[in-house]
């Protein structure tokens, strides 16, 4: 099952720029508007609003003031849920994100939600070596592919732990921003969902892995559709697609990105699914993540 109707959310209770991820993190922009926290919150409620009112089963775990937390608002980065009942938990590459691991929220996944097994890589922080989520890693479920660019929160090392413990096969490959920066997340220019991949083949430099990368989307069956460099300025990559709980596909992106797409993009990809995008871009500047990164899969 690559997609799946319930998600979870965390509602920030103090949202703000996060200078430990801004050093690799180059979609960040510290803001000037007043009260960012109270203006995250009014997208994130929107958010949820919109999702739910689309049949999505969200349930919403409210942040704690403390520890002090910035980026609570990006689960899917910490851990992963799988069919198989197991909850993975990742290394972090900032340290104040690694407080995100709350105990009320852990509660909610093994309790609440039946997580029957973890699966812990967070021993790895250690050795400073990271692997963030679905932040990484964009998986094929089905093919139990994790398709993954290098980068400082991305290490080979955690990478191959995962995929021997949890049986996926790794597809690994550089990918710059329009400046050369290594890009820090795959899930900023890739997105695979049940029949469409969304990717930004510019962004790979190297012939060889580029070639690779088509082979195994198409040898799997997916439709390519290709953004540039300049919709991945604008969170295009960000996508995820979730369904209804009467099984109807959704294409979730921000405004932002939706807004960045052409014409014969966007027809293609609601041709698919029904594309969902709230307003984010409060959380988008100065959290540098955005539609994606907001939702954490469920799967159990």
């Amino acid at each position: 099952m690559q997609t799946t109707s319930k998600v979870l959310m965390v509602r920030p209770a103090r949202f703000a720029y996060n200078e430990e991820t801004a050093r690799n993190n180059y979609f960040q922009q510290r803001t000037d508007t007043e009260n960012v926290n109270e203006s995250a919150i009014s997208e994130f409620d929107a958010f949820v609003k919109l999702l739910r009112g689309n049949d999505v089963d969200v349930t919403v775990v409210q942040d704690t003031p403390e520890p002090w937390t910035p980026d609570s608002v990006f689960p899917n980065n910490w851990f992963s849920s799988h069919l198989g009942g197991e909850l993975v938990l990742y290394p972090m590459f900032a340290e104040n994100r690694r407080l995100e691991r709350k105990p009320h929220v852990m509660d909610v996944l093994l309790h609440k939600m039946n997580h029957r097994k973890i699966v812990d890589l967070t021993h790895w922080e250690k050795q400073w070596e990271f692997l963030e989520g679905t932040g990484s890693m964009i998986f094929d479920r089905e093919k139990r592919i994790a398709y993954c660019c290098r980068s400082p929160r991305t290490s080979e090392k955690v990478l191959a732990d995962f995929c021997s413990r949890m049986n996926f096969d790794a597809v690994v490959f550089d990918a710059v921003d329009k400046k050369g920066n290594p890009i820090y997340h795959t899930n900023v220019m890739m997105e695979v969902g049940t029949q469409v991949a969304v990717v930004c083949l510019e962004s790979l430099r190297n012939d060889d892995e580029r070639e690779k990368l088509v082979a195994r989307l198409i040898s799997t069956g997916k439709i390519i559709v290709e953004i540039s460099l300049e919709q991945v300025e604008h969170f295009a990559g960000n996508m995820l697609e979730l369904k209804s709980r009467n099984g109807q596909p959704l294409m979730i992106m921000s405004a932002t990105a939706r807004k960045s797409l052409s014409i014969e993009q966007e027809s293609t990809l609601a041709t698919y699914a029904k594309i969902v995008s709230p307003k984010l871009s409060i959380i988008e500047a100065n959290g540098g993540g955005s539609a994606r990164c907001m939702i954490a899969e469920i799967f159990v």
